[in-house]
């Protein structure tokens, strides 16, 4: 059996009514030009979408290929134990050039019962945002279900919906339940279980270039939604240069940022899970046992679990989002 090394894979493009052109232009990814492609799926086992490793002696292997050789000593002994050949996590990139439909998603109890799959919490990391630009998290009050239904049908949502101002470096926790949208002129990266199970609540009005309007999940997304007000639905983060910052821990995923000018060393010993970098400035090399590579901004690198430490040194001002699974 050949020996694992850290893993890039092929950007999966999904063209969206409201994609974009950042993501081939700012991140580094052979998408074509101006083909409004929404969504890039960077570390993905949802059927259908299955990534393909895109560098070293395993290029053109499937993950969940991989995962069923390598089991444990890819994504850690109690994942594989949990999740078999299914990849736990999927890794987007997002870049919205209009406002996304409002959503929520069902957690696991529900989709289980309704769609036999599993829910859909998440996280955002905002990379960059046009000034002035917006998204909708929750609810601004506390609201019962006849109201939501109230406001929906006035087209009176927004009177009741959480707005909040975005910048780059902005972080926002999504637990399944909670209503969303991601506003006009942002560009972020969502980490969140696999499932690609959304209940579409209002769509803007907005039709196709065949005048057709996106399908709404109205009834089966009331029994979704949380109804319950937040006080903290942005994630107060402060930066310490080379040193791991928190930003999201839950049964799901643990994310931390980390924002370095100079070597540092990561120890996974303890962890007994893969590892994800994301990086979202500048870029580095990445040292471990047996090889180097360099990460550049705008790639997904997957480290398997049995490597258990590595040396990141920044070649330009480097900065990265650090995953795995407790």
């Amino acid at each position: 059996m050949e020996e694992l090394y850290p893993l890039k894979f092929r950007p999966i493009p999904r063209k969206m009514i409201w994609g974009g052109d950042n993501l081939r232009k700012k991140f580094n990814k052979d998408f074509p030009e101006d083909s409004g492609i929404g969504e890039s799926w960077e570390i993905s086992s949802y059927p259908g979408y299955i990534s393909v490793v895109d560098n070293g002696h395993l290029r053109g292997n499937n993950i969940e290929e991989l995962i069923e050789v390598y089991m444990s000593d890819l994504v850690g002994e109690e994942i594989f134990n949990r999740f078999g050949p299914e990849f736990p996590l999927l890794i987007k990139f997002i870049d919205s050039r209009d406002i996304l439909s409002v959503q929520v998603h069902p957690d696991d109890k529900l989709a289980a019962i309704r769609h036999n799959a599993r829910g859909k919490t998440e996280m955002w990391y905002v990379l960059e945002a046009e000034p002035g630009a917006e998204l909708i998290s929750g609810f601004n009050r506390k609201v019962s279900p006849r109201i939501f239904r109230e406001k929906l049908k006035s087209n009176k949502l927004l009177d009741i919906l959480n707005v909040e101002k975005v910048c780059a470096g902005d972080v926002f926790f999504m637990p399944a339940g909670r209503v969303h949208a991601i506003g006009k002129g942002i560009v972020l990266t969502e980490i969140q279980q696999t499932s690609d199970l959304t209940y579409r609540i209002y769509d803007w009005e907005r039709v196709d270039a065949g005048g057709n309007s996106r399908k709404l999940h109205i009834d089966l997304a009331m029994d979704a939604i949380d109804y319950n007000c937040y006080h903290d639905y942005k994630t107060i983060v402060e930066t310490k240069l080379n040193s791991p910052v928190l930003l999201a821990d839950c049964k799901y995923f643990t994310t931390y940022l980390l924002d370095f000018d100079r070597s540092v060393k990561r120890d996974y010993r303890l962890i007994d899970s893969f590892v994800i970098y994301i990086c979202t400035e500048g870029k580095f090399t990445l040292e471990w046992l047996n090889g180097k590579m360099t990460v550049n901004r705008g790639e997904t690198l997957l480290i398997p679990a049995i490597i258990e430490d590595v040396c990141l040194s920044s070649l330009e001002g480097s900065r990265l989002l650090e995953v795995y699974v407790k």
